[in-house]
């Protein structure tokens, strides 16, 4: 399978912001030189001193000059706080930096109140899956300039390399995210970390509502990719150990405490001792919001995720309080798959 890697930016425990973007900087450097196929940025809004990543289109400008083949891209934009003019045009410049190498993740997700106010977001949409759907069209008219002659937008242009342009993706947590990305003949990704009991029912839908596209997107059958949350370690018992950071982190934001990322002790004391090690054969319909393992463990794991949804792409994405933690995840997790060095 191909492996890829979704970044949120977090604060290391008494850094900042600064710390968090060089950490990304370094995870995007080096999952380029281990071979893994695309490294998206998150954007996440009044998160306080815990995530970074709150302007993926800026951050990858960044990402792009340290950087020279792996294909950036966000993790996602979240559409509805924005001008799909104006998304498209921070697009258009990240492939003038990185040409023909950028994906263009489109999402949408409501933060805080306070939040979406400063944002300028109305959340009193009438139907918010047929808006989110014309914007996402919006986005790809503008980006493949295919606008009719006789439309107001018509006459807009957007500043491109003249490479490929950036590749549109749909990104969700639910079936009605994935019909939609089916009805417009777009890759999907679905993120099971965040809703993992709904990850065969939204690849369903996205294959049972897809239609060929007939944009410069070029999609002709359905094309997905799955989100989980993954962490390697030498041993299964070494890799729980570090999974129970995630699970603690879980656990507070069911309870809506936002903080910094415990420690892997203090997670451990937070839930009451270390958490099993995942199995290495999953029951049927058993999806964990987190697994782990050594690398041969972790990668039959993926595997078997990715066959019950019919993709060959995997992307992770991890909750650590250590970056190194993070570092030789990916590092043991490309050997355990068998990804090529670049």
């Amino acid at each position: 399978m191909d492996l890829s890697i979704v970044d949120l930016s977090a604060v290391p425990d008494g850094g900042t912001a600064t710390d968090a973007y060089a950490n990304t900087v370094t995870a995007a450097q080096q999952a380029e030189q281990l071979g893994f196929s695309r490294f998206w940025v998150a954007e996440h809004h009044a998160m306080g001193d815990t995530l970074a990543g709150t302007t993926p289109e800026v951050l990858l400008g960044h990402l792009a000059a340290a950087t020279d083949s792996i294909r950036l891209g966000s993790g996602a934009v979240l559409l509805n706080h924005y001008s799909p003019y104006k998304v498209a045009e921070s697009f258009g410049t990240l492939d003038g930096l990185a040409p023909g190498r950028i994906d263009a993740g489109l999402g949408r997700a409501n933060g805080s109140p306070a939040a979406d106010r400063a944002l300028g977001t109305d959340r009193r949409v009438d139907d918010p899956d047929e808006d989110h759907k014309e914007n996402i069209e919006a986005v790809i008219a503008h980006l493949y300039d295919e606008y009719p002659d006789d439309h107001p937008y018509s006459d807009l242009e957007i500043p491109r390399s003249g490479a490929a342009p950036p590749v549109p993706w749909v990104l969700g947590s639910s079936p009605s995210s994935a019909a939609i990305a089916g009805e417009l003949g777009l890759r999907y990704c679905f993120a099971a970390f965040i809703r993992p009991g709904f990850a065969t029912q939204a690849f369903d839908a996205y294959r049972e509502h897809f239609e060929a596209s007939d944009s410069g997107t070029g999609l002709d059958e359905p094309t997905g990719m799955v989100a989980v949350n993954a962490i390697a370690a030498e041993t299964d018992a070494a890799a729980a150990r570090k999974r129970a950071v995630a699970e603690a982190s879980f656990q507070r934001m069911a309870r809506g405490v936002v903080g910094s990322t415990p420690s892997v002790e203090t997670a451990i004391d937070e839930l009451g001792g270390v958490p099993e090690p995942t199995p290495a054969t999953l029951d049927p319909g058993e999806w964990p919001r987190a697994i782990s393992g050594s690398p041969d463990t972790l990668a039959g794991l993926l595997d078997q995720l990715a066959d019950r949804v019919g993709v060959e792409e995997v992307m992770l994405q991890q909750v650590v309080a250590d970056h190194d933690d993070a570092l030789r995840s990916h590092e043991l997790l490309a050997e355990g798959v068998g990804i090529e060095p670049t």
